[in-house]
């Protein structure tokens, strides 16, 4: 790939030559006219330059020793641009690509986008280009476009999985996994990275810390300390790094209770820190984690000094203000914990420990009122897990409000201003100023006369949170900086510029002030008259203040924080705030009420892992690597986030839950950015791809015209190739939700959805003038169309590219029929010529033979099926056949329907009936008599109603679908579920003794919804319970060759009986046992292959079905969510499906029915009463089943996810086994053998040439297919063991790509063969198509 890259750069850069001694004779004989400056570049220059591409992108130092080369960047760009200028668009599309190459290197980010979207509007096979890919993947990585950068470099692995910059993408993937909380992913694409020896952004250290991370977000406590613990004893470690290190580790042992006892994880928490700090002495965070350790031993002294040192390295940050407020508390300060908690809640309003801490506060002084505001303003944040208890105890504090009298509770004295005051009082500058803690830690030890709690405590008490009024003023601290509008105002007016926020005048009364005068007012009848003038000062001053702070709210009401125009995306007037590590809001026990007034409830530490995740920003990875021992100097990262400088880049907590503070988009955060970064892409927000009306002449169009990098307003040139249609561009095509996206005209970054701004849309006008017929149609559709690809790389029928896709018209599909025309290659070449064509594969893999040469372009998400559904028929009814006899189960007709496509599930009624199944036998009575012991994975839930998904909150329906993960027995099982059914009827029993609501409660709309959302029930399902053992469940598996035979779970007819080896749960039979609430998340099949489930009972399951075409709008909602189709738990929000036009079909299972789940079809149920079931997969012998199958083999090789169903193998052992006398089977399977064989060949005639033997390894009976142990893909044939391994007898299997990565001259590997080439030509061509068979099925 890489040395076609070249030649195809080196004719461009000639052809450029060749053009400009063109340009130099026209010119000479145009005397009149005068000569234009255009540059030139000499043969030696264009040699140079066909050897750049965007490999080099981060590895070429353009601003150090690279100045020669930067300069010949610069030549080239003007050089080419002013080419494609007078050529007016009529130029190879190569230039573009290398345009892109070349502004790429020299990042020019915006106008290196758009010559890759030009390039990729004119060339129809782009995705054959890696480097292409490579370079419009880092642009996207750039702009935080994630969804779009996944896709290219995912599409770069897919057509090279040997590309030179594998590991760099690896890395990248794995980041913009670990973001977007697809852990599994990312820890993959991690550890991807990790095994190749090749170099790339980021150092192996820091690349072993993201593992480590990783298990502990993925709460594999134990597995992260390991690694970590190993980090620590790399040698050289980079401090910043090993700073790193032993913040995540020391912060894991405090708040982990499995990793030991309290007494030592605290020491040994402790000790980390400090040596972190040791390490990097700057990290707020550290000192953060430091000081919370402190406080849970005791040590308030400590403790304070930390916060201090936290706010002094950090800047503004909630966590620690709150912290804070918990000191102050606990030491019987609530003026210092009140303004503590102010700071909090200021700099962070969806805080929801320190809202609660504040109610707290406010409940213990006796102010019901202002803690009511406080927790409620907690219940809003989405970040607090104890709705239920805050909603209980606020019903409570109201109506103990309305009991008290009005008078009697105007003549009780208030110790605290209440929140409205509160929220205006002026920070002091004891703790906020950025001086030495040393005065801090003095101050801490002397008493304070105008503390309010200075005479109280347990004799330490802490420094007051005032200051004298002439500190006032004093604006240095951010928290100050961030004074905003009271909470009781609109969320769009609680943020508000912070430059524009006036100083606070000096005449404000300080909180000491306040509190005397709150103690004057209380005692008024009992004042002296010097004492009473003292008062009436005092509150003509607090009513100048409160008319002063009015009249600014007034002021900066039009001070909305201003947001990007393309929906979320980064804050305007970014938040300074470090890592906040938000403690859980923890329910405490029951008092006098549901919460009782006790100090720091809410913050209590330990509570939370750290889930201030060292995130890399995009930018902070270094564009010009220099060495990778000089990588850490590049990365300008700071401990206090581990690996990343930034405000607020850790996005998710060690429970896969989100951090953001309020800054963040109101959906949960910016999907397409890595955490909240704070500055904008470098480049000025200029439109570098005109918009689809803009239009423009040629003659009015400057030199950057020719690559759509234009100024405001002014539009490129039309291309030849610019599809012109019925006057309308190429954008009426265009899918908005899958064209790639623009730019926008405001923001470089991109939008998450590109409507119709998409590539094509910016580069084609229809007011240019075109040189291609106005009347030729569309060469491309955007529109994308289903996958079709195929095993072993088996070119598609209608697969689509990825961002350029084709109408089905147009398509090529020489690969799946047979060729008439002498000019094409047949697909049924011998395996002779086969293996001729590998064998003159020259050096470089090109060859003459077209099939050889034969690429498939990435496989793509199907479009919506069009015509989209009416409204009406978005709930069909669901296709039952109703069973009398066993004749009726055997009728011929009853497998065509189930096999149907258009049928995408059918339910099979009264089928144990009709067949005198003995369900019995799975009964969970009968389980637990043949085999208590036997291993059930449990998966607890909540219990839900079936068509609804609530967070575990109740607060807002969502799609992911939680769960957490454990092992019994079915005997324990068993108990758990006879005891839930006993616990239900006591409940019944209970409910019939109690009067019956009344029509109007019923009716009540908040009854209603509150019953609905809450607080749901925990269920613990029993799944993937493997019944596979002939010894152990002999009765039970003879019980199910009653079944037809296209349901049974061996037959000939199934080719999932081919396989040669068990692949559990699919041709080997798994029960369930359930209770009422066990769900089964939303799935397709493995390989999407047909699903058979029968209920045993005695309880009902409900179903819920979507049909297969849809399974592309299904991965998007997915994506949508943040949830990984193929491998996240997730249940549909069916109002989001029917809003989409998904159909849905919904039904009931009853006991003795069979449910048949038809090719792809895409499903998750949920059991209604007490039941298990069993299901296994069946794989009908169709065209259809194999091309679907292949499709998603193909897709799942490009999502980096394992296929269970080894398509390769399958195929030949389909071709030994099989006649076939379906003529589109025959030919996908025989193009699959083709590839397969080829692939064999050119892997062989490779290790030959290197001088690498190959070692016989016959393939033992019923031996399972291979998968490499790196990146889970099927190796055929040419195993690729370690040397150790095979010396072991263990067999670590490898792919060629892999194990090269590691070792590129395979060093310390050995190559088993499998398979004789012999044996493979001889199967390949005894596979012939057999005559059709005119038989009827059974």
């Amino acid at each position: 790939m890489k040395s076609c890259r070249v030649s195809l750069a080196v004719a461009a850069a000639r052809r450029l030559s060749a053009a400009g001694d063109e340009e130099k004779k026209m010119a000479a004989g145009k005397a009149s006219e005068p000569e234009e400056d255009s540059p030139r570049l000499s043969a030696q220059e264009s040699d140079a330059l066909a050897r750049v591409d965007s490999s080099l992108f981060g590895y070429q130092r353009l601003h150090e020793d690279g100045a020669s080369m930067k300069a010949l960047l610069v030549k080239a760009v003007r050089c080419y641009e002013s080419l494609i200028l007078k050529a007016e668009g009529k130029v190879d599309p190569e230039f573009f690509c290398q345009l892109g190459h070349f502004n790429l290197l020299l990042e020019e980010y915006p106008k290196a986008l758009s010559a890759y979207q030009r390039y990729y509007s004119l060339q129809s096979d782009y995705w054959k280009n890696a480097a292409f890919l490579y370079g419009l993947g880092m642009v996207y990585f750039h702009y935080n476009a994630f969804q779009w950068a996944i896709k290219a470099f995912q599409e770069v692995l897919y057509i090279d999985p040997g590309f030179s910059r594998a590991k760099e993408i690896h890395l990248r993937l794995g980041l913009m996994f670990k973001v977007n909380t697809d852990y599994e992913s990312s820890l993959k694409h991690f550890q991807l990275a990790l095994i190749d020896s090749n170099h790339c952004t980021l150092s192996k250290a820091e690349i072993q810390f993201h593992i480590a991370h990783l298990y502990e977000i993925q709460k594999r406590y134990r597995a992260a300390k390991e690694a970590y613990e190993s980090l620590l004893q790399t040698e050289d470690l980079p401090a910043q790094v090993k700073a790193a290190t032993l913040q995540q580790l020391g912060w894991m042992h405090h708040t982990v209770e499995q990793l030991g006892d309290k007494a030592n994880k605290d020491s040994y928490a402790i000790q980390c820190l400090q040596k972190s700090l040791e390490a990097d002495p700057n990290s707020g965070q550290s000192w953060y984690f430091l000081g919370r350790c402190y406080s849970s031993i005791g040590k308030v002294q400590d403790a304070f000094i930390s916060y201090r040192q936290s706010i002094d390295k950090s800047e503004a940050s909630a966590d620690t203000w709150c912290s804070i407020g918990v000191l102050y508390q606990q030491q019987n300060q609530p003026m210092d914990a009140l303004q503590a908690y102010i700071c909090a809640v200021q700099l962070d309003h969806s805080h929801a420990a320190a809202w609660m801490d504040l109610g707290t506060l406010y409940e213990s002084c006796n102010q019901p009122q202002d803690a009511i505001k406080c927790y409620i303003n907690a219940t809003r944040s989405k970040f607090c897990s104890n709705t239920a208890a805050l909603a209980a105890r606020i019903k409570y504090l109201q109506a103990q409000f309305c009991n008290l009298q009005h008078n009697s509770l105007q003549s009780k004295s208030k110790m605290l201003p209440n929140i409205e005051e509160a929220w205006s009082l002026p920070i002091p500058a004891e703790l906020t100023s950025r001086q030495g803690v040393q005065s801090t830690g003095q101050q801490a030890c002397k008493p304070q006369p105008g503390s309010s709690g200075g005479a109280h405590g347990s004799g330490q008490s802490l420094p007051p949170h005032v200051s004298p009024l002439d500190q006032a003023d004093d604006q240095s601290s951010p928290a100050k900086r961030k004074r905003t509008a009271s909470p009781a105002k609109s969320s769009t007016e609680s943020w508000t510029n912070s430059s524009a926020q006036p100083p606070t005048p000096n005449w404000y009364l300080s909180p000491q002030k306040l509190q005397l005068l709150e103690q004057l007012r209380a005692n008024r009848s009992s004042l002296k008259p010097l004492q009473l003038q003292m008062l009436e000062q005092l509150e003509a001053q607090l009513s100048a203040m409160h008319l002063h702070q009015q009249q600014m709210r007034q002021n900066s009401s039009g001070q909305i924080r201003a947001s990007l125009p393309n929906g979320p995306s980064l804050p305007a007037h970014p938040v300074p705030r470090g890592p906040a590590v938000r403690p859980s809001c923890s329910a405490p026990p029951l008092a006098n009420g549901p919460l009782p007034p006790s100090v720091g409830n809410n913050h209590t530490p330990g509570t939370r892992a750290n889930g201030d995740v060292p995130y890399l920003h995009p930018n902070a990875l270094p564009h010009n690597c220099t060495s990778p021992g000089d990588t850490w100097k590049s990365q300008h990262l700071n401990s206090a986030q581990g690996l990343q400088k930034g405000p607020g880049s850790h996005w998710a907590g060690p429970n896969g839950d989100r951090t953001l503070s309020s800054s963040a988009s109101a959906d949960g955060g910016p999907h397409n950015q890595v955490g909240l970064s704070a500055t904008t892409p470098s480049e000025p927000a200029v439109n570098h791809l005109s918009s689809p009306s803009s239009t423009s002449s040629p003659a009015s169009s400057s030199s950057q015209t020719a690559t759509s990098g234009a100024p405001h307003g002014t539009a490129p040139t039309k291309e030849s190739a610019a599809p012109q249609g019925n006057g309308s561009t190429a954008a009426n095509h265009h899918s908005p939700e899958r064209s790639p996206p623009a730019a926008s005209a405001d923001n470089p970054q991109l939008s998450k959805r590109s409507p119709v701004a998409s590539s094509r849309a910016n580069h084609v006008h229809p007011g240019s003038s075109a040189s291609s017929p106005a009347s030729s149609p569309s060469p491309r559709s955007a529109a994308p169309a289903a996958v079709n690809g195929s095993g072993g790389g088996a070119c598609s029928e209608d697969s689509r590219s990825p961002l350029k896709l084709e109408p089905p018209e147009l398509c090529i599909r020489a690969a799946l029929k047979p060729s008439h025309s002498s000019s094409t290659v047949s697909i049924y070449p011998t395996s002779a010529d086969v293996l001729k064509a590998c064998r003159i594969l020259g050096k470089n893999g090109l060859s003459s033979i077209s099939v050889l040469l034969n690429k498939c372009p990435p496989p793509r998400l199907p479009p919506p099926p069009s015509p989209p559904l009416a409204k009406d028929k978005l709930n069909p009814p669901t296709p039952s056949i109703y069973l009398e006899n066993k004749r009726d189960a055997f009728f011929p007709p009853l497998h065509q329907f189930c096999t149907n496509p258009s049928n995408p599930v059918t339910v099979i009624r009264g089928l144990a009936g009709a067949l005198k199944l003995d369900l019995g036998l799975f009964s969970t009575k009968t389980l637990v008599e043949a085999n208590p012991e036997h291993l059930v994975e449990v998966r607890t839930q909540l219990c839900q109603p079936a068509d609804e998904n609530w967070d575990a909150s109740g607060l807002r329906k969502q799609w992911r679908c939680e769960s957490s993960r454990s092992y019994t027995t079915i005997a324990k099982y068993a108990q758990y579920q006879a005891a839930s059914f006993q616990e239900s009827l006591r409940e019944e029993n209970e409910k019939k003794g109690q009067k019956e609501p009344s029509d109007s409660e019923i009716t009540s709309s908040e009854t209603v919804s509150r019953r609905r959302k809450g607080p749901f029930k925990q269920v613990k399902f029993g799944t993937n319970i493997d019944v596979s053992d002939e010894k152990k469940w002999k009765l039970q598996l003879q019980e199910l060759s009653k079944l037809p035979a296209f349901a049974r779970v061996v037959s000939a007819g199934n080719l999932l009986s081919h396989v040669g080896h068990s692949i559990l749960g699919m041709n080997t039979v798994q029960l369930f046992m359930k209770v009422p609430g066990s769900r089964t998340p939303g799935h397709q099949e493995h390989n999407n292959f047909c699903a058979v489930n029968i209920n045993i009972g005695p309880g009902d399951c409900e179903w819920f079905a979507v049909p297969e075409p849809y399974w592309g709008m299904m991965s998007e909602f997915c994506e949508k969510n943040n949830i990984n189709f193929l491998k996240g738990s997730w249940w549909p929000n069916l109002e989001d499906l029917y809003e989409a036009n998904v159909p849905v079909y919904r039904f009931i299972q009853r006991p003795g029915d069979l449910v048949w789940l038809n090719t792809g079809t895409v499903h998750w149920g949920q059991a209604i009463g007490w039941c298990n079931n069993i299901s296994w997969n069946v794989g009908p012998l169709t065209a259809y089943q194999y091309k679907l199958a292949v499709e998603r083999y193909e897709w799942n090789k490009l999502q980096s996810v394992k296929s269970m169903v080894p398509m390769v193998h399958l195929s030949w052992n389909m071709a030994r086994n099989i006649k076939v006398s379906d003529h589109k089977l025959f030919e996908m399977i025989k193009f699959c053998l083709l590839r397969t064989l080829k692939q064999c060949q050119t892997i062989k005639e490779a290790l030959v040439s290197a001088g690498k033997e190959t070692i016989w390894h016959r393939r033992s009976r019923d031996e399972p297919a291979h998968y490499c142990s790196i990146c889970e893909v099927e190796v055929f044939n040419l195993l690729f063991v370690t040397s150790d391994s095979y010396s072991r007898k263990s067999f670590v299997v490898q792919c060629q790509d892999c194990a090269r990565k590691g070792s590129s001259e395979l060093d310390g590997f050995v190559v088993l063969e499998q398979y004789r080439m012999e044996d493979l030509m001889q199967v390949y061509d005894q596979f012939s198509l057999a005559p059709a068979l005119h038989s009827s099925s059974s």
